[in-house]
């Protein structure tokens, strides 16, 4: 027992560590040695456990040292997850007006919002007003769809969180898009527009686009009966709207309703971007005769519309829009395109993604609204453009009430580099750059198109776009060609994309009247476009192109023709193209202009600086028409946000000047008392530039 209790007693011998891979390789090259050791002491009794020399702590720690490549991966995963959930908590547990303490304490004291400033000054609710959403910023909801869409009706397509796009990304497409032949729905497809405020108050949660002037404008009063969100399905070209949901009749149905409940107060509209065609489009329906119009009579706009606000109009068009329906392209996805092709651009993990963006968006017809119109006259042709000598650097100009810009002098005078805005698409910078008697065209609108490998190609048939039927020759023919205007980039989309410029041709025009008392302009198809129609007869109804200045936008394009052109969009923006040094206009392949990031000035200005001004055979009644120009200044911190004096395109919709102007004129105030124009760019010394008979 003694002997039991004394074995309990001792200690328990610690254990020698795992010998490291150094040692286990040492033991491996001196297993000869200890094998010819071992058979010389075959006698001897082996030594304890005890005896062991410990192993090395540097060996131990060099075990542990090791860091691989997943270990790194897998910590910086985990890092951001615990930094976002941080911030998450942080977020939600902070008071509300804890970002604006912090906002103050950097930048001071921050101002009233409008509607809280307008309301101290006594200002209540009047006109009723109207908004008109623009492309894009509408949301879309599904009410029939394929086996694939299951569980997602009335669920927004369009808008939202956007979740299904990740979910069921080619079936998404698949409802997204239009009849190639009717630019309607699809068979078995119904996706219409969501209604009330909700329809485009944001684009995405936390991303406003309407909601920031609705919260201002309840401040002095006005509520749902007194506001109306003019949603529509903004894909459909402007009639078909009528055509398929009767939006125009309702839009007239609900202004005459707004009108009579409340005090015989006309509306006040404010479109948006492509919702000011929209508008246009609307202001002739409504007074045109059934069964092409709404038989709303001559006098219906006067009786009905105080104002009309447009909000970043693209009025007479965007390039923009060339690059989108010609390569699916802008400055950013050019960029994207040319650092990551193989995900943009090619059949890597099946992605296809231009082409799939190519494939719905040429179904809208919508898009093909905002070609630019006017041709060589209004955007300039070869050798000259209306913004000709415009520097790309920032000018420190401001004149607010001046209805002429004044040029700025200085001493240290920048020659800026001569940019020919009017060559919207140049085949190769040398080409951009070039005087016009250098350049040799080779006409393509007869070329011969050929054949191409696409036709037997599975991958193409699946993915099918214009360009599969266009052919080498095709291609080839438009290279050649190399440089396009206003004037002849109808004739390129025509040739490259035939039917989808088929259907756009009997619901959109692009030139100049002649003569606007010829019956043919009756038609609906230049409705939308202000150089083929008139103004309604109201004197009294005034009209606003209020947009943001200050920020380079797209204006021309150098193009290059695709690596691989068999089977992928063959034209893509050469993002090599650059200007001589940072004040130059060529960036990425894009030649840059003043304007609001998406519509040039020329654009949103030209018509009220002076197509409009006056009585003009397009303004026949004289009605009144004011630029509001708001100079873009970015927000300081990330703290403010998309800011509250930013110029951008969507972002301006936050504008607090912009949100003023509109609340003191659906108050009740005019344009005269606004202070009038207000002008930081050259606009009107472009427009008296461009010799359009008036």
């Amino acid at each position: 027992m003694s002997l039991l209790r004394r074995r309990k007693q001792q200690p328990q011998r610690e254990q020698p560590p795992a010998p490291s891979s150094s040692e286990l390789n040492e033991e491996s090259s001196n297993g000869s040695d200890r094998d010819e050791k071992g058979k010389g002491d075959k006698g001897k009794k082996p030594a304890s456990s005890s005896s062991a020399p410990p192993a090395s702590k540097d060996a131990t720690k060099r075990t542990k040292a090791k860091w691989s490549c997943v270990d790194s991966c897998c910590w910086l995963v985990g890092c951001v997850c615990s930094a976002w959930w941080l911030l998450l908590f942080l977020y939600n547990a902070m008071p509300a007006s804890f970002p604006q303490y912090v906002t103050e304490a950097i930048t001071g004291p921050l101002p009233d919002p409008p509607g809280v400033k307008l309301q101290k000054e006594g200002l209540r609710v009047k006109h009723p007003v109207v908004f008109v959403p623009g492309i894009v910023t509408g949301g879309l909801e599904l009410w029939e769809g394929h086996q694939c869409a299951e569980g997602l009706f009335r669920k927004r397509l369009w808008g939202g969180t956007f979740g299904d796009v990740y979910k069921r990304p080619l079936c998404w497409v698949e409802h997204m898009s239009l009849d190639n032949e009717t630019g309607l729905d699809k068979p078995g497809i119904r996706v219409r527009p969501v209604t009330g405020l909700v329809a485009a108050d944001y684009f995405v949660p936390g991303y406003f686009v309407w909601a920031v002037l609705i919260a201002n404008l309840a401040r002095i009063g006005y509520e749902e009966k007194t506001m109306y969100m003019a949603a529509y399905d903004w894909r459909l070209s402007f009639q078909n709207t009528e055509v398929r949901d009767q939006t125009l009749s309702r839009i007239k149905s609900n202004i005459e309703l707004l009108v009579a409940t409340n005090g015989g107060n006309r509306v006040v509209v404010i479109p948006h971007s492509m919702g000011v065609l929209y508008f246009l489009h609307f202001m002739k329906w409504v007074e045109a005769p059934p069964p092409m119009g709404g038989g709303g009579g001559p006098n219906w706009c006067a009786k009905h519309i105080k104002a009309v606000m447009n909000i970043g109009g693209p009025f007479l068009g965007v390039p923009k829009a060339v690059a989108g329906l010609f390569s699916s392209e802008a400055k950013d996805v050019a960029v994207a395109r040319a650092i990551a092709p193989e995900v943009l651009d090619s059949d890597f993990l099946g992605l296809q993604t231009l082409r799939h963006l190519m494939r719905m968006t040429r179904t809208w017809d919508s898009t093909m609204s905002m070609i630019p119109k006017g041709g060589d006259t209004i955007w300039g042709d070869l050798d000259w453009s209306p913004e000709d000598g415009f520097e790309c650097k920032a000018k420190n100009q401001k004149s607010n009430d001046s209805e002429v810009s004044k040029d700025v002098s200085g001493k240290n005078e920048v020659h800026p580099e001569p940019v020919n805005y009017g060559r919207l698409v140049s085949f190769g910078k040398d080409v951009a750059e070039a005087p016009s008697s250098e350049i040799e065209q080779i006409e393509f609108r007869d070329a011969v198109k050929g054949n191409n490998i696409a036709h037997s190609n599975t991958s193409c048939r699946d993915i099918w776009t214009e360009y599969h039927e266009l052919g080498w020759g095709g291609i080839k023919a438009v290279a050649d060609y190399k440089v396009y205007t206003a004037g002849s980039i109808i004739d390129l989309l025509r040739f490259v994309a035939p039917r989808m410029m088929q259907r756009g041709s009997v619901h959109f025009s692009y030139g100049i009247a002649d003569n606007l008392d010829d019956p043919k302009y009756s038609h609906y198809k230049y409705w939308s476009n202000p150089l083929e129609t008139k103004l309604p007869n109201a004197p009294e109804m005034e009209i606003f192109s209020m947009y943001g200045v200050g920020i380079p936008t797209e204006r021309a394009y150098v193009y290059k023709l695709a690596p691989q052109a068999e089977c992928y969009i063959p034209f893509q923006i050469d993002t090599s193209a650059e200007g001589g040094d940072e004040n130059s206009c060529l960036k990425g392949g894009v030649y840059l202009a003043n304007g609001d990031e998406t519509v040039p000035v020329l654009s949103a200005g030209y018509m009220c600086a002076k197509g409009w001004r006056g009585k003009t055979r397009f303004n026949p009644s004289g009605s009144k028409t004011y630029v509001r120009e708001y100079n873009h200044s970015p927000p300081s911190n990330l703290l403010e946000g998309r800011g509250t004096q930013s110029g951008a395109h969507v972002d301006i919709m936050g504008n607090f000047a912009l949100i003023e102007d509109i609340i003191r004129i659906a108050a009740g105030a005019t344009g005269e008392e606004l202070g009038g124009d207000q002008v930081y760019s050259d606009i009107f010394k472009w427009s008296d530039k461009i010799k359009l008979k008036l």
